[in-house]
């Protein structure tokens, strides 16, 4: 029984390997530096890229536990999303994950592990972090480019990346023509910069004891109240990685994909 145990296991262990390998060679290692700062990326290009087409991009920011420098933990979650066969046929598109040092952290805020679920404060008037800052100048150097369509650039996030959604939304609000954001925070006061300029789908677990799922209720609240129709799915029987079930929803990459600033 253990020899059968240790096999199921190693079995396991295999698939999801090849199944991130295949991931981490579709999107190619990058480095972003501006004023002597990097900042690590992987990018995906559509297969049979032509710099005389014209793309959608999307950016995509991960969670707390995938800093690092190896330019290669933050393809862990989401990667497969816009790698998956069906989705390169049906939503051609340039997709770039960013990575976050150990040390950094997407969006300005004061976090408290001490408490369970997270204490986190979302300072007024904030300057953006390092990340946060290379990050947007990476968004306006693809913006240059002509294969890029300034129209369709898309945004998604979770945990850590969620507070980076909302907050990049904040200080690039033309930039994006819709966004998700899975378990994250904003301070409400300030969803008034992008509440009439993004539409929205956002996720989190009811049992969340990492990110309070109250954040993400309070955003929606206000946005409702500031005149906005936000998707939201609050999941009942999910904790913190509610991703596995915002990544399964059938109709995200569609309705997501379907958004343009033209509009």
């Amino acid at each position: 029984m253990k020899i059968i145990k240790i096999l199921l296991f190693a079995f396991l262990f295999s698939a999801i390997n090849l199944s991130f390998g295949q991931n981490d060679n579709l999107y190619q290692k990058e480095i972003f530096i501006k004023n002597g700062d990097s900042l690590r990326y992987r990018i995906m290009y559509p297969e049979d890229f032509s710099k005389d087409k014209v793309y959608p991009m999307v950016l995509f920011l991960h969670g707390a536990g995938e800093r690092g420098n190896d330019n290669e933990s933050q393809l862990i979650h989401g990667s497969e999303l816009f790698a998956s066969l069906e989705a390169r046929d049906s939503f051609p598109a340039i997709v770039i994950f960013p990575q976050c040092p150990n040390e950094g952290y997407w969006a300005n805020v004061k976090v408290d592990r001490t408490t369970h679920p997270l204490t986190i404060e979302f300072p007024e008037d904030k300057p953006a972090t390092k990340s946060m800052s290379l990050v947007m100048s990476l968004v306006k150097e693809y913006q240059k480019e002509n294969y890029i369509n300034s129209e369709r650039i898309y945004l998604g996030g979770l945990s850590m990346g969620g507070m980076g959604t909302f907050e990049i939304l904040e200080r690039m609000p033309d930039t994006f023509a819709s966004a998700f954001a899975i378990c994250g925070g904003d301070n409400v006061d300030a969803i008034s910069a992008y509440s009439d300029k993004t539409p929205l789908w956002i996720f989190h677990g009811a049992k969340d004891d990492v990110v309070d799922p109250q954040l993400s209720v309070d955003i929606v609240g206000e946005l409702l109240k500031l005149g906005a129709n936000p998707n939201f799915n609050l999941y009942a029987n999910d904790n913190h990685n509610s991703w596995d079930s915002a990544f399964a929803e059938p109709g995200l990459l569609k309705w997501l994909f379907s958004k343009s600033k033209s509009e």
